[in-house]
């Protein structure tokens, strides 16, 4: 027996409790997912599956419904995820200096990620809703000629509405992520930039860009991903509506599973979903794995 062996046990029985639970929890869910979308489930456990071969995926490629709810997640990753690239980068830069009371800044900005989604979303409805605070200061700016808004119950405004708590959410946390590439960057690099002229903004496209490449990538690649699986802030604002104007991927397989109690095409439809969220994950292998941000 190899001296490494006694190490090795040691090591594999640390994660046995966790491997267990993993496989317990996600695993065999999964492998039960993937047979169940090849069959017909019975609201009776009990009862055999009924084998149907790609009659779900069929279903799934004819459903105007899934079409649907594809492009509004599509919207929903779109109209997300920049916002985050971005706003998390620019607090990153803001707050990376040293400054006095610096830290109270960082922790004001990361806060809403300690927040509950449930907690964040009946909040952001009060605020959204038509005798709630943002109409009031409409109205008290406007006067007899505002009318109150529908945030919530226009098929127009509620995806953006929504949005805008997935970003309130996460910018925190992204910039966490920006904040700890832009530490690990050397003064030094930067005051050999100003000696070649590069001075202000400049020199974050220069030297703070290129440099936080795998940053980048990380964040919006982690960011798309959680803005695909979206479910809670549609589920708590909007249960999907108006008129499915914000019923994502997630929201339909929850509705296919609970509502019309059609399991096994909501497996299909989730695994349709996570055909998606791999390619995303492997786009984050491929343009950051190299980089030491697997």
């Amino acid at each position: 027996m190899s001296a490494s062996s006694p190490r090795t046990a040691t090591a594999w029985g640390f994660l046995a409790p966790a491997l267990v639970l993993i496989g317990l929890s996600v695993l065999i869910p999964a492998l039960m997912a993937l047979v169940m979308s090849f069959s017909q489930a019975g609201l009776d456990v009990s009862e055999p599956l009924q084998f149907v071969g790609l009659a779900n995926y069929r279903r799934l490629l004819a459903d105007p419904m899934f079409a649907r709810v594809s492009v509004t997640t599509f919207l929903y990753l779109v109209g997300v995820v920049p916002p985050i690239v971005l706003g998390a980068l620019a607090l990153a830069v803001l707050v990376n200096r040293s400054l006095p009371g610096i830290h109270w800044f960082r922790g004001a900005f990361y806060t809403p990620v300690l927040v509950s989604i449930v907690v964040a979303a009946i909040a952001f409805r009060w605020l959204y809703a038509e005798n709630g605070l943002i109409n009031g200061w409409l109205a008290a700016l406007l006067g007899d000629r505002f009318s109150p808004i529908g945030f919530l119950t226009s098929p127009l405004l509620a995806l953006p509405a929504v949005m805008l708590v997935t970003l309130w959410k996460g910018l925190g946390y992204y910039m966490v992520i920006f904040l700890a590439g832009l530490q690990g960057i050397a003064p030094e690099l930067y005051e050999a930039a100003a000696l070649d002229g590069s001075e202000g903004w400049r020199k974050h496209l220069d030297i703070t860009l290129p440099l936080l490449r795998p940053y980048l990538t990380l964040v919006a690649v982690i960011s798309a991903i959680a803005a695909t699986k979206v479910f809670e802030e549609v589920f708590l604002m909007t249960q999907g509506g108006p008129a499915d104007a914000t019923r994502t991927i997630v929201y339909y397989v929850y509705d296919q599973a609970f509502t019309e109690l059609e399991i096994s095409y909501a497996c299909t439809v989730g695994l349709a979903l996570f055909m998606a969220v791999l390619l995303l994950s492997l786009v984050r292998y491929a343009f950051a794995g190299d980089r030491g941000l697997t």
